[in-house]
Order: C-alpha cells, then sequence, then structure tokens
C-alpha cells in the first residue's frame, strides 16, 4: 500500500514540475514579446517613426445601459469628445427600471421617431427609437424589452449604420484617441473582423474628457490587485497570442467588429455568460470552416478605462460569471480542440484555456489534497518545498511588475514613490 502511494505521489509530483515549468515558460515568453512590442512602439513615437495617415473607417459605437441614470448622461459626452471623423453612438435601454431613456432625451434634446429596424440578428423588438442631430455626431436611443447585454449589443448592431461597430460597457470611459488607435489594424489589413483594445482600471484616476489629468493607485488593496492581474493580461499574454492570431477573448469593455461578420455568425449568444469571448471563438470557427482569410487583432494602445470591482462579494460573481461563461464558450466550439484545421488557434490558445484557465481550479485543488497526502504519510521534503514554492513566488513576481512598469512607462503615465513601492509590496 505504502509504496503505490509513493509511485503515485511521485506522478504527481512529475506532472505538477511539469506543469508549472510549460506556465513559466509561457509567462516568460509572453512577458519578454509583450515588453519588447510596448516598448519598440514607444520609441517609434517618441522617434516620429510611424506614418502619419488621415485614413479612417465609419464607426458605430454600441453602449448596452441598464438601470445606469447616474452614468449615462457622462459616459455618452465623454464619447462625443473622441478625436476621430466619423461615428455615431447607439444607447440601447434594455428596460431599464429607472430613467436611463428620460436622462438622455433630456440632456441631448432627443425627438421621438419612427425608425423600424430590420433585425438581422434575433433580439428583443424595440419599444420606442430617439434621435438627434444636434449634436457633434448623431445620437440614437433604443428603448427595449428587456433581454440581456447580449441581447442589447444585438439590437445596437441591427440598428448600427456603419460597417464596423464597437461594444463597450456604459460605465467605461474611451481615451481620447482610442478609436484612432483601435481602427489601425483595420487600415493595415483588410482582412481583420475584430480589433481587442486595452482595458484598464480607472478606480481613483481622474480623467477629463478622455485624458488621464491624474494617476494613481487605487487606495483599496483588491482593486490594486486587479490593477496588477490586468497588466500583466492586456501587457503580456494577449500580445504573445497577437503573434499567431490566437486571441480568444476581446473584452466586452472595448472590442471592434466587423458588422457583417458578427451578422453572419449570428451575432452574441444571449444563453452565454461570456458573451464576448463567445462571439471571438465563433468569428475563429466560421472563418475556419468556410477557408476565408481573417485575422483578429490586439491593439496596444487603443485604451478603455473601466471601473473593478471593489468588494470581495462582487469580485466573486464577476469571476464565477467569467468562469462558467469560459465553460459555455469551450464546451460549445469543443471541435476546435486537438483540430489541425485550426491550427494554432487549437494546439496553442484552446489548450492554454483550456488547461491553465478552465480546469486550473481542478488542478490546484489535486495538488493541495496530494501534499497533505504526502504530509500524512511523511513522503515530503518541506525545505526543499518552500524553497520551491519561494523561487516560484519570486519568478512570478517579477514578471508582474515587469508587465506593470513596462505599461506604464509606455503610456506616459507617471507614478508616484509610495505607488511605486506599494505595488513591489503586493
Amino acid at each position: 500500500m505504502m509504496d503505490t502511494i509513493k509511485l503515485f505521489l511521485e506522478c504527481v509530483a512529475y506532472f505538477f514540475v511539469a506543469y508549472q515549468i510549460s506556465y513559466s515558460t509561457f509567462l516568460f515568453l509572453a512577458v519578454v514579446v509583450g515588453a519588447s512590442k510596448l516598448y519598440r512602439i514607444h520609441r517609434q513615437k517618441r522617434l516620429k517613426n510611424t506614418l502619419q495617415k488621415d485614413y479612417f473607417i465609419p464607426i458605430s459605437i454600441v453602449v448596452p445601459a441598464y438601470n445606469e441614470e447616474v452614468t449615462v448622461v457622462e459616459t455618452v459626452k465623454s464619447l462625443m469628445a473622441l478625436d476621430y471623423h466619423s461615428y455615431e453612438i447607439i444607447v440601447v435601454d434594455d428596460g431599464s427600471k429607472d430613467n436611463t431613456s428620460q436622462m438622455l432625451i433630456t440632456a441631448f434634446n432627443m425627438h421621438l421617431v419612427n425608425r423600424p429596424i430590420r433585425r438581422r440578428i434575433k433580439c428583443q423588438p424595440e419599444e420606442a427609437v430617439y434621435e438627434t442631430y444636434d449634436q457633434k455626431v448623431p445620437l440614437t436611443v433604443i428603448r427595449k424589452k428587456n433581454g440581456g447585454k447580449a441581447d442589447a449589443l444585438n439590437m445596437g448592431i441591427n440598428a448600427a449604420n456603419y460597417p464596423y461597430f464597437i461594444c463597450m460597457d456604459a460605465d467605461s470611459v474611451l481615451q481620447h484617441d482610442s478609436l484612432k488607435k483601435i481602427v489601425e489594424p483595420v487600415l493595415e489589413d483588410e482582412r481583420t473582423v475584430a480589433v481587442g483594445g486595452l482595458v484598464c482600471i480607472s478606480n481613483d484616476v481622474v480623467i477629463e474628457k478622455g485624458v488621464v489629468k491624474d494617476y494613481r493607485l487605487p487606495k483599496n488593496i483588491l482593486v490594486c490587485m486587479q490593477v496588477l492581474e490586468y497588466g500583466r493580461t492586456f501587457s503580456a499574454s494577449r500580445i504573445l497570442f497577437d503573434k499567431f492570431n490566437g486571441l480568444l477573448i476581446i473584452s466586452g469593455a472595448f472590442g471592434l467588429f466587423k458588422k457583417e461578420f458578427v451578422i453572419a455568425v449570428g451575432g452574441y449568444d444571449t444563453k452565454s455568460l461570456s458573451e464576448d469571448m463567445e462571439l471571438v471563438i465563433k468569428l475563429h470557427e466560421y472563418c475556419t470552416i468556410n477557408d476565408i482569410p481573417y485575422s483578429i487583432k490586439y491593439a496596444t494602445d487603443a485604451i478603455c478605462w473601466t471601473q473593478a470591482p471593489e468588494h470581495l462579494r462582487d469580485l466573486f460573481r464577476q469571476r464565477r460569471r467569467w468562469h462558467i461563461g469560459l465553460f459555455q464558450s469551450m464546451y460549445k466550439h469543443r471541435r476546435m480542440f486537438s483540430n489541425p484545421k485550426f491550427g494554432a488557434v487549437s494546439f496553442i490558445s484552446y489548450l492554454y484555456f483550456l488547461i491553465y484557465e478552465l480546469l486550473s481550479p481542478f488542478i490546484e485543488v489535486f495538488g493541495i489534497s496530494a501534499t497533505l497526502l504526502a504530509f500524512a504519510v511523511d513522503l515530503i521534503n518541506v525545505p526543499f518545498m518552500i524553497m520551491f514554492f519561494l523561487s516560484y513566488a519570486v519568478f512570478g513576481s517579477i514578471l508582474s511588475l515587469t508587465a506593470f512598469f513596462t505599461r506604464i512607462y509606455t503610456t506616459d503615465l507617471k507614478i508616484s514613490v509610495v505607488d511605486t513601492l506599494k505595488v513591489i509590496y503586493l
């Protein structure tokens, strides 16, 4: 019996060493590639070594809103201040129980119009449509029956007049030049069907008309941890995935999509808890199966500022929704698993999200259980375990700090000495 337990624990040990080494290698490559690209882009800007172009594509900005009467007017005002030539704003009031629509109607002098909306994507019917052309850009407000965020986005796509649309949250703020930055991959490559932007946490950051006036780390420790997490995700892993057209996630807070392709795949899935990821995977699948040349890109300097959860309960709900949505998306599109037709998207991206995202909680619980078993039968080298853990923790911390400070430097943000020490401590 003892020999069987020992053999089992040895196999577990080999598995976890391989698991951690492969994950460490991925993190190292992601941070190195991400930091190198961000530094190169920053250096080109400093040397004015970028092509100055006045080309643009018309964009529809779709903002789903539910009970957002407190912030929706300021959100629309910030969108109207964007530095871009041709775009429209479509706010979809998804059956709000407060005065979301009325706040917009009053603030922007909007009028009820008789505008039928062709529903090329299935969604709940509209109840009223309001428009105004008195502002800098056309503004449309659609009040509809409640159907959820995905349903509201589908309505916005149906109402959009332009060939590309941006989806964003009602509590997010786009940086003043973000539209110019996010369309660059489309202008460079007409095969681009979707572009993801950089999402930064805005808690305690002072932003006026899309310009950061004062950057500081949030006072809330929980939010600070998320700032570091977002930094490593958006400044490292997504840049690495972008290298081989392997992006599986474009944040629902800020993403650009080619409307005809989204309509072709049926729009956002109203039954998914992670409709943004599901849409991106669906685009990969649709283009690959139909042999359509395509690319899904990541714009490293197209910035959107959004609020992060400040309480543990809210964070738990958010991450629970993300994880269940991840499972739904990966299960629905399981044909991509180990499928040579999908190339690197299958053998790198899908496999990564399966092993290191979806299954990681189960693997972690399994590892803790194996450790307790090893303690129980006195088959664990405690000094080595502690040294291994500390080495791994220091390695991960260095990578996180590298990603964070690279982003701070390349976006020309200033951070105080106190905040610097705070980041290192966290």
